[in-house]
């Protein structure tokens, strides 16, 4: 098993999930519901990490849930945990190993808060510490950079936003994502070669915005573990106060723009780095219009909901993730200096 074939898997893996664990996913959203918290406290680190910055968007947006990121240092080396009170306490991590996050929810459940585990291991400690278990059941993962252990958490707290909100359409919409991913894997030999074009690259900008301000940090993530490069995530909005001094004739922006509520800012903020900055744009988008702006065009097939779209983005982003690692002449498989598992403290 390779990056490449499990980068592959991600629509059946998709959709196992979506079948197997609905029943399991509307159990935990009617728990939630029962002990009525009044703000999500959340824990991750790495790839959940940005797949907690997905949930911080989402379960905001649809589910009016107030969210607050840990500090795990706060719970470990400084021993000084905040004040938790009628909190959801969520841990998320695809070995469910960390220390620093198991202790946020072996804390959280201390002072009497419900807690949840999204995890590939439900045997793991972190499982062992929650009250509930949403397994994402993305099987064994042997590559060292996560691919489908990053989709299929975004499903799952997709199905626990669907679930709590009590909305039979966007399951509906859910039971496409596996249709919509293995649309993007058809171009994969479009962007093996597109990839070619940027062996030379050393540094890079990556934007998203909304709900794919998480899909810039996982690809930025992706870009720099396989190839090394200095990729940094920003937010669109976040870029222009400051950061964007840094563009000049060809500099490579990747951009993750599908249409939706901040379509129109960041569609601004494209035609501002490519007509006046003469930026090289890389651009993910299911929208003619932002396509039309990039040297490299990948388009997301054009009904998918905006909700939706970090599930689907992130897949052509991790396919040239891969095919820039081989271009500059690394392995995928043993990136330099990391391991699968990381335990922080």
């Amino acid at each position: 098993m390779s990056l490449h074939s499990e980068i592959f898997e991600q629509p059946a893996r998709l959709a196992d999930l979506l079948s197997t664990q609905r029943k399991k996913v509307e159990d935990i959203a009617q728990a939630i519901h029962a002990h009525d918290p009044q703000f999500v406290f959340l824990a991750a680190r790495g790839t959940s990490d940005n797949a907690g910055r997905y949930a911080n968007y989402l379960w905001g947006a649809k589910n009016k849930l107030p969210m607050a990121l840990a500090t795990p240092s706060l719970f470990t080396y400084y021993q000084q945990p905040p004040k938790i009170k009628n909190a959801l306490v969520v841990g998320i991590s695809q070995s469910g190993q960390s220390p620093d996050i198991v202790s946020v929810l072996e804390e959280g459940k201390r002072q009497g808060n419900l807690t949840l585990a999204i995890t590939n291991n439900s045997a793991s400690p972190l499982a062992k510490k929650a009250d509930f278990i949403l397994d994402i059941q993305a099987g064994d993962e042997k590559a060292v950079a996560a691919t489908k252990t990053y989709t299929t958490e975004l499903m799952a707290i997709a199905m626990l936003s669907a679930a709590m909100s009590g909305e039979e359409a966007r399951w509906d919409e859910l039971a496409q994502a596996s249709k919509w991913a293995s649309s993007v894997l058809n171009q994969d030999s479009k962007i093996a070669q597109a990839a070619q074009r940027y062996r030379y690259m050393q540094q890079a900008v990556v934007l998203g915005r909304g709900y794919n301000y998480a899909t810039a940090f996982e690809w930025a993530l992706k870009l720099k573990e396989l190839t090394y490069i200095t990729a940094e995530p920003y937010s669109s909005a976040d870029f222009k106060h400051g950061p964007v001094a840094i563009v000049e004739s060809g500099f490579p922006i990747f951009a993750i723009s599908p249409k939706g509520k901040v379509f129109d800012s960041m569609q601004n903020m494209l035609k501002h780095l490519k007509n006046n900055l003469l930026a090289e744009l890389v651009v993910i988008s299911n929208s003619l219009a932002a396509l039309e702006l990039a040297e490299v065009a990948i388009p997301i097939p054009e009904n998918i909901p905006e909700w939706l779209t970090p599930l689907i983005s992130i897949i052509p982003a991790q396919l040239f993730a891969y095919y820039l690692t081989l271009a500059k002449g690394y392995n995928p498989e043993k990136p330099r200096t990391i391991s699968k598992i990381t335990e922080t403290h």
